[in-house]
C-alpha cells in the first residue's frame, strides 16, 4: 500500500468518514498491523495523519508499519504529540528559553512571533505551594498567599506568556496538580479537529506525565528542551521501542489497595530492565482495576524505568469518562477507538517480551527509605529498619526524638490523591480512628494535598474530612507540597535535636519518589505508603513497628488499637465510594482556568518580547544564545579535561539539580544574601529555576551527594585538580573556567534516574562540563544531555570508573573519529606521564540527536533552522 515515492500517495485509501466520525483507517493497514500493541497502533496513526512529506516522510511511516517485537536501535521515527503539558517548575524555565529565542531571533534579523507554541499548551501551577503551615483550618489559605507574595515575578512572567502566545493556557495555582488535571479534566482521548478524529496524545516536561497511559492516551515525559522543541514544530525522535506485555490476573485481597501493587510492580520492572521501553497492560486482572488503579501504576512508569506504562481503552475507561463528568467525550472515545482496532477486548498482542502479576500475592507494603524500586512488606518494616540503623553504626537518640520516629506523615501526589478508593479508605480509618480515642504523635507534620478540588468534595459528602483533620490532617493547599520536596519548615526544637544527634528520622508519604534529601533535609529514610497507611503511621510516630502484630497505640482506657481494628470493611468502602458523583468534578473544573482574586492580581506584562528585570532574582535572560551565529560550528574537542565529580549508581536528578529549600550557607543562599534577599524569602531551588546564577550554584548541592573525590565530605564538595583542594562544585567549576580547563563527570549505573528536569542538564554545561561517562543512563536524562550539548558516554559493558582504577586525579582526551549514532570513542587517560585508553560509545542514539549536538543542543538546532535561509 506504501510505495517508494516520497510522498505517501496512497493515504486517500485509508481516509474514511461514516457521517460523523473522519479517520484514516487502521484497520486497512492488515492483520500484521493488527497485531500491534495497541500503543505502537496510536504512534502510527500519528505517523499516517501527519505524513507530508517533510517533517513526517512516507519512509517514516513505512519504518513504523515494519515494526516488530524486537524493537530496533537504529531505525528512528519522528512523532508529533497532539499536545503538551507543563508544570510552573519546568515551566517557567520553558518560558524564559522562549523568550530569550525571541530575543535572539530579533538580534539575528528575524521575526520574533516565530518563537510560538503550534501544538496546544497547557501550563498547570502546582509545584509551588508549600507547607509552611499545617493542622490547623487556615493552613491552606495562608500557604496559598505565602505562595503568591513568594512567586509574583514568576507568575507575571507565565501571565505575559499566556497574553503573547497563541496556543497557551495557565492553569491558576490552586486547582491541583498537573496530572490530576489532565486525567480529570484536559484529556480528550479521542481528538475531533477540522473534522478529523484522531487519538490523544501528549508530552510533558515532569516524568509522570505518564498518569495519563492509565486512561488510554499514549503520552511521557522529556524535558523541558525537547518540549519547547516540539511546541515549536519540530518532532521528537525516538527508536523503534520495545513493548513489554504485563499480564495482570486476579484480583487484590481485602486490605490491599493500588498502592501496594504499583509499588510491586515497580520492584519487579526494575529488576527486569525495562529503560527505554514501553511497557502495556493486559490480561483479565485488568477488568479488576478501576480507572484510578490502572493511573496509579502509570503514573510510576518512571520509578519501574520505562517510557510509558499504557493501559489501551476499554469500557472500564468509558465509564471514567462518564464518571467524571465527560458524558460528550465518552460516546466519541468508545466509536472511534472500536472502528480503529484500539478498543480492548482480552486480544493478546505481540509483545517483546512478557511478564505477570497475580493481583491476589499482592500484599501491603512500603517503599524505602531511598528509593521507589526497594519494597518492604509492611509486616518486615521493624526488620528492614533494624538493620538499617546497624549499618549506621547502632541506634540514637535525642532529646527529643529518636532513630525511627516519623517528622513528615503526608497524604500527597497525583499518584495517589487521584484514586478516590485509597482516599476514602484513608478517611474511613482516620473515622474509626478517632472514635476509638486516637491522635498522632504531636511531633509528626501532617498535611493533606489533594491533587485536585474534587477530592475534597467527596471527602465531605463522605462525612470523611472532619476525621482527617481531626488527625491533623487538614487541606494544605492544592500541589504537589511534600512529593516534590515543598514540604515546609520542620520545627525548629525537633529540627535541632535531629541534626545534632545526627538521627535517621522518618517520612511516610503517599507519593512517589522518596530518593535522598528531596522530601526534607532533615530526614533519611522516606517511605512510600498508602494513604491509609499515611495516617497509620502518623498515628503509631515511628516506623520501627510491625504494623501487622504491634498496637498503633493505646486508647484512653488504656486498650491496644491495632491496624486491622481500624481498618475499612469493603462494605464501608463501597458506600463510601457511592458519594463521588459527575457533577463533584463537573464543577471542580468548571472554572480551571479562572484563578483567585490573588492571581487576578498578578500583573500581566504585554510585548512580543519580554522586558528582563534587571534586579529581578527570579527571572533573568539565560545565556544559553548568546553571541550565537547562523552558522554551524563543530563541536571543539575535549582535550586535558578535569573531573567535577565521581559518582556512584542511582545518582538522580534532584542530585544533580536539587529542587527543595536551601540554606543560607549554600552557595546560591549566599549569591541572594550578596544581593539583598532575605534568607526567609529564598523560597526553593524549583521556584529559582528561571535564573540561572542561582541554578548554576545549586547544582550538584544535593545535601545528601556522595562524590569520591571529595574526601568523605558529604553535599556539593569536590577536590580542585591538580593541588586538591577541598572545595564546593560551584567555586571550583569557576577556577577551571578561568583557566580554560573542560570538565567531565563519572558515574555508574541508572545516572540521571528521577525527576524530567532540564536544569539536571543545564546546570552542568553551565558549569563547564563537557561530557558525562557513566555505565548507563536513565532516557529522559540522557536526551537532556544531548539537548544541552553535553556528551553522554556509555563505559563499555562490564566496565566503570572502578574497575577502570579510575579516582578522579587525571586528565581526560575524548576523541571521536566519525560524529555519528553510538559512535565509538576513544578516551584517554593521562596521570603523571602515564596513558592507557578505554573504549565508549557516545550515546548520540539518532541522526536527529547527533544534529543537535553539532548545534550545540536542540534549541540553538531550532533557532537556525528559523533564522536560515529557508525560513523566509
Amino acid at each position: 500500500m506504501i510505495n517508494s515515492s516520497d510522498s505517501f500517495n496512497t493515504k486517500s485509501v485509508l481516509e474514511l468518514s461514516d457521517g460523523e466520525l473522519h479517520y484514516f483507517s487502521l484497520m486497512k493497514l492488515g492483520d500484521g498491523v493488527q497485531r500491534f500493541p495497541f500503543s505502537i497502533k496510536v504512534l502510527l496513526e500519528s505517523l499516517l495523519r501527519q505524513e507530508d512529506g517533510a517533517l513526517v516522510t512516507a519512509d517514516d511511516v513505512r519504518k513504523l508499519i515494519g515494526w516488530t517485537p524486537a524493537g530496533d536501535d537504529n531505525i528512528d521515527i519522528p512523532f508529533i504529540p497532539a499536545r503538551v503539558v507543563l508544570q510552573d517548575f519546568t515551566g517557567v524555565p520553558c518560558v524564559v528559553d522562549l523568550a530569550a529565542m525571541r530575543d535572539a531571533v530579533k538580534q539575528m534579523g528575524g521575526d520574533p512571533s516565530k518563537i510560538n507554541p503550534l501544538v496546544p499548551v497547557d501550563l498547570t501551577i502546582d509545584h509551588s505551594v508549600q507547607t509552611d503551615l499545617h493542622g490547623t483550618c487556615y493552613a491552606q489559605e495562608k500557604n496559598e498567599e505565602i505562595e503568591m507574595q513568594r512567586n509574583l515575578e514568576r507568575y507575571s512572567l507565565l501571565k505575559w506568556a499566556q497574553g503573547s502566545f497563541d496556543n497557551f493556557r495557565v492553569v491558576p495555582p490552586g486547582n491541583g496538580i498537573i496530572h490530576q488535571v489532565n486525567l480529570e479534566c484536559l484529556a480528550p482521548v479521542v481528538w475531533k479537529r477540522d473534522g478529523m478524529a484522531f487519538p490523544d496524545s501528549v508530552f510533558g516536561t515532569d516524568s509522570h506525565t505518564t498518569q495519563i497511559n492509565g486512561l488510554g492516551v499514549v503520552g511521557w515525559g522529556v524535558g523541558g528542551i525537547e518540549a519547547e522543541a516540539v511546541m515549536l514544530g519540530q518532532p521528537y525522535y525516538m527508536p523503534l521501542p520495545q513493548v513489554v506485555g504485563f499480564k495482570l490476573t486476579g484480583k487484590l485481597l481485602k486490605g490491599v489497595t493500588a498502592t501496594d501493587m504499583v509499588l510491586t510492580a515497580v520492584e519487579m520492572l526494575r529488576k527486569k530492565g525495562v529503560v527505554g521501553k514501553f511497557v502495556e497492560f493486559y490480561g483479565p486482572g485488568i477488568k479488576n482495576l478501576s480507572l484510578p488503579d490502572r493511573a496509579t501504576l502509570a503514573n510510576m512508569a518512571p520509578e519501574y524505568g520505562a517510557t510509558m506504562g499504557f493501559f489501551p481503552v476499554d469500557e472500564v475507561t468509558i465509564s471514567y469518562l462518564r464518571d467524571t463528568g465527560r458524558e460528550d467525550k465518552a460516546e466519541l472515545v468508545e466509536k472511534y477507538c472500536q472502528a480503529q482496532g484500539l478498543f480492548y477486548d482480552d486480544q493478546v498482542p505481540d509483545y517483546s517480551d512478557h511478564m505477570e502479576l497475580d493481583l491476589r500475592k499482592v500484599k501491603r507494603s512500603l517503599a524505602g527509605p531511598k528509593r521507589p524500586q526497594d519494597r518492604i512488606e509492611l509486616q518486615d518494616m521493624k526488620k528492614k529498619f533494624d538493620e538499617l540503623t546497624e549499618k549506621q553504626g547502632g541506634r540514637k537518640n535525642g532529646k527529643l526524638m529518636k532513630d525511627g520516629d516519623v517528622l513528615i506523615a503526608s497524604i500527597t501526589s497525583c499518584t495517589n490523591t487521584s484514586n478516590p478508593s485509597v482516599m476514602m479508605a484513608a478517611g474511613l480509618l482516620a473515622k474509626k480512628a478517632v472514635e476509638r480515642g486516637l491522635r498522632p504523635n504531636p511531633n509528626v507534620k501532617t498535611s493533606l494535598a489533594p491533587g485536585s478540588r474534587a477530592v475534597t468534595s467527596y471527602l465531605q459528602k463522605a462525612g470523611l474530612l472532619p476525621y482527617l483533620e481531626a488527625l491533623g490532617f487538614h487541606v494544605v493547599g492544592y500541589g504537589c507540597l511534600t512529593c516534590i520536596g515543598n514540604s515546609g519548615p520542620a520545627r525548629e526544637d525537633l529540627a535541632q535535636d535531629i541534626m545534632a544527634n545526627d538521627l535517621t528520622v522518618a517520612a511516610v508519604l503517599s507519593g512517589n519518589r522518596n530518593f535522598e534529601g528531596r522530601i526534607s533535609p532533615y530526614v533519611k529514610a522516606n517511605y512510600l505508603a498508602s494513604p491509609p497507611l499515611v495516617v497509620a503511621f502518623a498515628i503509631a510516630g515511628r516506623v520501627d513497628l510491625d504494623m501487622e502484630k504491634e498496637p498503633l497505640g493505646m486508647d484512653p482506657n488504656g486498650r491496644p488499637v491495632f491496624l486491622n481494628d481500624i481498618w475499612p470493611t469493603t462494605k464501608e468502602l463501597k458506600a463510601a465510594l457511592k458519594k463521588v458523583t459527575p457533577k463533584m468534578y463537573r464543577e471542580a473544573y468548571s472554572t480551571v482556568f479562572q484563578g483567585s482574586d490573588l492571581w487576578e492580581n498578578v500583573p500581566a506584562p504585554k510585548g512580543e518580547t519580554f522586558e528582563w528585570g534587571p534586579s529581578s532574582t527570579y527571572i533573568r535572560k539565560v545565556p544559553f544564545f548568546d553571541g550565537m551565529s547562523k552558522d554551524v560550528k563543530e563541536p571543539s574537542p575535549v582535550r586535558n579535561a578535569r573531573v567535577l565529580a565521581v559518582l556512584g549508581d542511582s545518582i538522580t536528578t534532584d542530585h544533580i539539580s536539587p529542587a527543595g529549600e536551601f540554606p543560607a550557607k549554600s552557595v546560591a543562599g549566599q549569591y541572594l544574601i550578596s544581593l539583598g534577599v532575605d534568607e526567609r524569602d529564598f523560597n526553593s531551588y524549583g521556584s529559582r529555576r528561571g535564573n540561572h546564577e542561582v541554578m548554576m550554584r545549586g547544582t550538584f548541592a544535593n545535601l545528601r551527594l556522595k562524590n569520591a573525590m571529595a574526601s568523605g565530605k558529604e553535599g556539593g564538595y569536590t577536590a580542585i585538580q591538580p593541588d586538591g583542594t577541598i572545595t564546593d562544585m560551584f567555586t571550583a567549576s569557576r577556577d577551571y573556567v578561568r583557566r580554560g580547563v573542560p570538565l567531565v563527570i563519572l558515574a555508574g549505573k541508572e545516572y540521571g534516574t528521577g525527576s524530567s528536569r532540564d536544569w539536571a542538564a543545564k546546570g552542568p554545561h553551565l558549569l563547564g562540563v563537557k561530557a558525562v561517562i557513566a555505565e548507563s543512563f536513565e532516557r529522559i536524562h540522557r536526551s537532556n544531555l544531548v539537548g544541552m550539548g553535553v556528551l553522554p558516554l556509555q563505559f563499555a559493558p562490564g566496565q566503570s570508573a572502578t574497575t577502570l582504577g579510575l579516582d578522579g586525579t587525571e586528565e581526560y582526551d575524548v576523541e571521536i573519529k566519525e560524529l555519528r549514532p553510538r559512535a565509538a570513542v576513544t578516551v584517554r587517560v593521562k596521570k603523571g606521564g602515564s596513558v592507557k585508553e578505554f573504549q565508549a560509545v557516545a550515546r548520540l542514539d539518532t541522526p536527529v540527536e547527533v544534529e543537535y549536538y553539532r548545534n550545540g543542543g536542540i534549541l540553538q538546532t531550532v533557532l537556525r533552522k528559523l533564522t536560515g535561509p529557508s525560513s523566509n
